[in-house]
């Protein structure tokens, strides 16, 4: 028998009831989104993030932070990007100041998806996090995260929280 740090247990299986947590939320979030608007949950997340640039100083990501951002490795962002702009949804340019940086912008089009989208995302989430609160070993987890935020998570549709 391996004997075992009790810390080292107690991390692990505190990284086991997040992992668990996060696919949960994730696949939710995955089949609404897919099912609604014909988009994925790093699709909607890429859309999300580049939708939140700027052209002031520092305003647009380069592909490692857009990678970064949505938990991709740089290949897998750029054929994410490669997708999106196929549909019409993400368009990319040179950087006027850097002729080698390629910036990546949301459309018209991605833009109106991202918000007929945004409601679907948000209720997903919302639906999940209220399923996860009922598994005993999630339950501490989703209550932290509802309290990182500074605003609380919409209400469901019948007014509970």
């Amino acid at each position: 028998m391996i004997a075992t740090d009790p810390a080292l247990t107690a991390l692990a299986n505190g990284w086991a009831a997040l992992y668990l947590l996060y696919g949960r939320i994730e696949a939710h979030i995955e089949r609404a989104l897919q099912s609604g608007h014909d988009l994925s949950v790093r699709e909607y997340s890429l859309l999300d993030v580049l939708s939140r640039q700027h052209g002031g100083e520092g305003g647009h990501l380069q592909m490692k932070q857009v990678a970064d951002a949505v938990v991709l490795s740089q290949s897998a962002a750029t054929r994410l990007v490669t997708r999106l702009e196929d549909r019409g949804l993400l368009s990319r340019y040179l950087c006027p100041t850097d002729r080698r940086g390629i910036y990546t912008d949301v459309t018209d089009a991605g833009l109106k998806l991202l918000r007929e989208a945004r409601p679907t995302n948000d209720t997903a989430l919302r639906e999940a996090l209220d399923e996860a609160a009922k598994n005993p070993e999630l339950a501490p987890l989703v209550k932290a995260i509802e309290e990182m935020n500074a605003t609380p998570l919409p209400t469901r549709r019948d007014g509970k929280p």
